[in-house]
């Protein structure tokens, strides 16, 4: 079973549970949702939320996610990510954790 990781705050997440599906800005603006594998997590935190508050990760199963799954390079990152191109369905988050 493979997961993938996407940080958001508490109360978007929260409001994502009423409507049954997980949307970020970055799907209408870029037409994708960022995600990330665990090894990422870190960084990805240290270099987006070092200074956030609130924010959880959503431990996501990507055999229950409907959204297409697409991996892909990121320069700025020198590193591959990967990318929902639609809502990710609540139902495919198994975990949602605190970030530390």
């Amino acid at each position: 079973m493979a997961y993938i990781y996407h940080l958001t705050t508490r109360q978007e997440w929260e409001a994502s549970l009423t409507m049954g599906k997980h949307t970020v800005p970055s799907l209408k603006e870029e037409g994708f949702i960022h995600c990330c594998s665990e090894e990422q997590v870190s960084e990805v935190v240290d270099r987006f939320y070092k200074d956030a508050l609130d924010i959880v990760i959503l431990k996501v199963n990507t055999e229950k996610l409907r959204s297409q799954l697409v991996y892909e390079w990121s320069s700025s990152m020198e590193d591959t990510y990967p990318h929902v191109y639609g809502p990710i369905n609540t139902d495919s988050v198994e975990d949602v954790s605190e970030v530390s």
